[in-house]
């Protein structure tokens, strides 16, 4: 197998990786693979692979988050530790606070931070990032499991978490720094979203939506 050029050059320059190295290959849903390299410079590296194996590493439940992204370096930490937690996927939304909406090159750059933090915590999932989306589309989209909505008014989470232990998948919405408008609260109440309080302190963006994971 002739690694990917990203691969190569991460492993002949980061890792300073040598022919006869034992390294592990995954394939992002969730098989993966002993190799030993076979040869290797700065640009390529070849290994030889062993027969793949599904090795389930997930997360027993299935867990959707929906963030109203914060500025990009924080955004960057955002995916690190919901990739590390694994989050199924992520979708960006655009709330009436939103002060600027992700661009496609932040989606592209959020992407290869998910493969970089699956390599470093082992995950052989990849999570997904969905296209930036209005808070309506969310909404509007029906999901099945359980349904919560950040908000400092909803019931404690470790409580509201005791009332669906059973269920097998659970989606989020995270707004954005300034809040969801009441508006929007209420938007998401009728879409049969419950209000879930994180604790009595304001979180950032970013820390919200790792508590709920």
């Amino acid at each position: 197998v002739s690694l990917a050029d990203d691969e190569a050059r991460h492993a002949a320059r980061v890792m300073r990786a040598q022919v006869g190295d034992q390294i592990v290959l995954f394939d992002g849903t969730g098989h993966e693979s002993e190799a030993t390299i076979e040869s290797i410079d700065k640009r390529h590296c070849v290994v030889r692979s062993a027969a793949p194996m599904l090795i389930v590493r997930e997360p027993c439940r299935q867990i959707q988050l929906a963030v109203a992204l914060p500025k990009p370096d924080r955004a960057k930490e955002l995916v690190e530790r919901l990739t590390e937690l694994g989050v199924h996927q992520l979708t960006p939304i655009t709330c009436a606070r939103t002060q600027r909406a992700p661009t496609d090159s932040l989606r592209a750059k959020l992407q290869r931070i998910v493969i970089e933090s699956s390599k470093q915590c082992g995950r052989n999932v990849l999570m997904r990032i969905n296209p930036p989306v209005p808070l309506d589309s969310v909404l509007d989209t029906s999901t099945a499991g359980l349904r919560w909505i950040a908000h400092p008014d909803g019931p404690a989470i470790a409580a509201a978490m005791r009332e669906h232990s059973d269920m097998e998948s659970a989606s989020a919405l995270v707004g954005p720094e300034g809040g969801f408008t009441d508006e929007e609260i209420a938007s998401a109440g009728r879409a049969g979203y419950e209000k879930v309080g994180l604790g009595k302190r304001i979180y950032r963006v970013e820390t919200a939506a790792a508590v709920i994971a």
